[in-house]
């Protein structure tokens, strides 16, 4: 029989949390008296916390380990936890505890009102620095503002979703992950529910500014073409500032003033120009190298050690 709730934790790096992280959400399940299921998912750890999820699953049935050969990144890590979950819902869950197991409850409550995404929205974040928590508010409006998708503000991957949106995130195999614009873009019901995110158990951040950067522009270029867009307005800017330069030059020269003389003037304007054409080129590489990785067709992640899918889900 197929569990009701199934739970899905990226893990990297993370062995001195998983026994507190495997407490408390255990602690919250057999509070909600339905079956269910944690899938921790090894995303190429080398600090033994592989070892320590086998662990976890000798003591206890309802843990399923879900190893990967090598490290492919958070967002495949959440995704390959999605195919092999068997529950009517699945939560995502960070493994650092700053997004507390018990909010659980409150997602479960939602879903069973109805609602088919329950998505949990920061309203106060503990132990960040100022410039995350800057970067971060940058972000999520940048994100709202030109993404054709409105993706809620100040929610990250922490989120309930309903098996039938589960199906419909499983045959989305693009491999530039943005889950939780995703989510919003299948649409359903959805909700959020407010929550605080604590600062972390244990450990150090797995998510620095680099990583962050990563997940913006597969944000930015997997739900919007405003970059492409922003590159033709530069360029009709550029062209619609040389329309105007030629006359005045031209006006300049005939009154036999001096001050359009010389090299230095032509060297600006072609560096000028230089530097539109590559940044432009720039956006067109991003958006032709995401083809590129597309087309060839590789799995989205390769595993070491898996549990049996759910038998009733084709992918």
């Amino acid at each position: 029989m197929n569990p009701v709730f199934t739970i899905v934790a990226p893990v990297f790096n993370e062995c001195e949390i998983l026994p507190e992280l495997h407490r408390r959400i255990s602690a919250v399940m057999e509070s909600l008296g339905e079956t269910w299921e944690l899938i921790l998912v090894d995303d190429g750890s080398s600090d033994g916390s592989s070892e320590k999820i086998r662990e976890l699953a000798a003591q206890d049935p309802h843990v399923k380990p879900l190893i990967f050969a090598r490290n492919f990144g958070h967002q495949i890590a959440a995704t390959a936890g999605l195919d092999y979950s068997s529950g009517d819902a699945v939560v995502i869950i960070d493994s650092d505890l700053q997004d507390p197991p018990e909010v659980i409850a409150e997602l479960v409550a939602k879903w069973r009102e109805g609602y088919e995404v329950v998505y949990a929205v920061r309203a106060e974040r503990e132990g960040e620095s100022w410039f995350k928590l800057f970067t971060a508010s940058l972000f999520y409006r940048l994100i709202f503002r030109i993404t054709d998708v409105k993706i809620p503000l100040d929610t990250g991957d922490f989120r309930l979703m309903d098996r039938k949106v589960v199906n419909v995130m499983n045959s989305m195999r693009e491999r530039d992950r943005f889950l939780r614009g995703m989510s919003a873009w299948v649409g359903f019901r959805q909700i959020g529910v407010p929550y605080k995110r604590a600062a972390r158990f244990a450990g150090s951040t797995k998510y620095p500014f680099k990583k962050m950067l990563r997940l913006a522009l597969n944000a930015i270029t997997g739900f919007s073409y405003f970059p492409l867009q922003l590159a033709t307005w530069i360029g009709f800017a550029a062209a619609g500032l040389s329309m105007i330069f030629i006359p005045v030059v031209v006006i300049e020269r005939l009154m036999g003033r001096q001050e359009f003389l010389g090299q230095a003037t032509t060297l600006v304007m072609v560096l000028f120009l230089g530097g539109v054409q590559l940044i432009c080129l720039g956006i067109l590489g991003e958006y032709i190298g995401r083809i590129y990785d597309e087309v060839k067709g590789r799995p989205l992640y390769i595993v070491r050690e898996a549990p049996e899918k759910r038998k009733d889900i084709t992918q």
